[in-house]
């Protein structure tokens, strides 16, 4: 049936979508112009950077407040180093509340006002970086098109659990190179403290120490790193971790109860360093009366890695089967806000250098590692495998004073040597260095923070094994 009506309601219904188009087609305007104002940007340089001119989608995916967005912003620098022109830079942040009540397609008003603002400019030379475009139902098809229809350099990052890496490549359709980003690593926490990594001088040696002892504890967070009050700090790092329990973990699972995932999470993070029981956590949660499903529970376990809250690795076996039966252990994205969160413990400074050498192992492994934990009549924390190569075994201590100690550690390492070949044996502590033979094997120990940054040496000089350097 026809419907009549006059051109004047027509008129009346149409001018106020129109309206609304040319003031957000004005505000993103505004937005790129005050970005490229910016630029050179003001950031402190970290030690991994993204690349340029790879013809591809490079998200960068992370956890919260690590500092995805000063990445992009590093590489927009770099950009203009080259010879690039701000003018070919389209930045666009999508957590002004001026565009929150954008739709998917409403995302070719950016490309839209970009030509307006500078119609003299190939679409194909222009850079875009869009920073929280999670917040865009269905951003992934508008970049794509992007993408495959006119520019090939996109930049892609955001601190919802929608920018997970998992979904990334799923909505992006593989097309994506990915950079992982984490909290600052020791090298590039001396940088934010201006503390010299390559110096020879006593004093400035001294200092690394004292600095990597300081480290070990606080927090890597950038933010909290360029705080100086400690009420700030925890202040901020109880905000962190709220925001990823209720918003990355409750909103984006849709978990209604909050307050057992908050404990949960807890539990795991008391547990760090030890293989962590699923079951027995359930166990204690029901015995308090508090309702949850076992399933449930697996499938937070889940969530948090996902969130990259935390990482997990899981026993050395031969055996996949065996493997993936085993429980798993459980690391920390920071030592800082674990630390905000549970209050420090006694005995926190070896499980929070386990924790530091694991995300420094983490941070730089190659697509080809893998990291497991061995245990059998003993206990070595690290097997680093590369393809089917175990590389290096490492233990973790904060000193080796006690003779008990000392001997646990070494027959660790020497019992996972028997088991997998490796014969690259490494023991990590807070200060000591020396290198002794056992059972006709050298055993290497190593300061933990010269350890951090030969480690980050070799990967950055592309060496394939940063072993050779660390054992001569």
């Amino acid at each position: 049936m026809f419907v009549s009506c006059n051109f004047k309601e027509i008129k009346s219904y149409l001018c106020p979508i129109k309206k609304r188009k040319f003031m957000r087609k004005d505000v993103i305007k505004s937005l790129i112009a005050i970005k490229q104002s910016e630029i050179p940007f003001d950031v402190i340089e970290r030690d991994i950077k993204l690349p340029i001119n790879r013809n591809k989608i490079i998200t960068v995916p992370g956890v919260r407040r690590c500092g995805k967005s000063t990445l992009m912003e590093i590489a927009i620098n770099g950009l203009v180093r080259e010879g690039v022109s701000p003018r070919n830079i389209l930045w666009l942040g999508f957590d002004d509340e001026r565009l929150k009540n954008m739709s998917s397609d409403d995302l070719d008003d950016v490309i839209v006002s970009y030509m307006e603002m500078f119609p003299d400019i190939p679409i194909k030379d222009v850079y875009m970086f869009f920073d929280e475009i999670q917040l865009i139902k269905d951003w992934e098809y508008f970049v794509l098109r992007v993408y495959k229809s006119y520019c090939k350099n996109i930049y892609v990052c955001g601190s919802n659990a929608t920018m997970l890496s998992t979904e990334l490549s799923s909505a992006l359709r593989g097309y994506p190179l990915e950079y992982e980003t984490y909290p600052l690593s020791f090298n590039e926490y001396c940088r934010f403290k201006g503390i010299a990594t390559n110096s020879y001088l006593e004093q400035d040696r001294a200092r690394l120490k004292m600095a990597f002892e300081a480290y070990n504890q606080a927090s890597a967070f950038p933010e909290i790193v360029l705080t100086s009050s400690r009420s700030e700090q925890l202040k901020l790092l109880h905000g962190y971790f709220d925001t990823m329990i209720l918003k990355d973990l409750a909103e984006h699972y849709k978990i209604s109860n909050t307050g057992v995932v908050r404990y949960f999470v807890k539990r795991v993070m008391a547990n760090l360093t030890k293989p962590t029981s699923i079951n027995a956590i359930y166990k204690d949660i029901k015995s308090q009366g508090l309702k949850v499903s076992k399933d449930d529970l697996y499938l937070w376990a889940d969530y948090i890695c996902n969130i990259f809250m935390f990482a997990r690795i899981s026993k050395y076996d031969r055996s996949l089967v065996k493997e993936q039966k085993s429980l798993d252990k459980y690391y920390c994205i920071d030592n800082g806000m674990r630390g905000a969160v549970l209050m420090p413990q006694s005995n926190d400074n070896g499980k929070n250098l386990e924790n530091t050498v694991f995300m420094q192992l983490n941070r730089m492994r190659l697509p080809s590692d893998k990291i497991t934990y061995y245990q059998g009549n003993c206990e070595c924390d690290f097997v680093l495998q590369r393809e089917d190569n175990v590389i290096q075994l490492i233990q973790v201590t904060w000193d080796m004073v006690d003779a008990s100690t000392r001997e646990r550690e070494i027959k660790g390492l020497l019992e996972a040597a028997s088991v997998t070949g490796c014969e690259n044996l490494i023991i990590v502590t807070k200060d000591e260095e020396n290198t002794f033979n056992r059972e006709g094997k050298e055993i290497k120990v190593i300061p933990a923070w010269k350890w951090v940054l030969l480690f980050l040496a070799m990967i950055l000089l592309n060496l394939s094994d940063y072993v050779y350097l660390l054992l001569g």
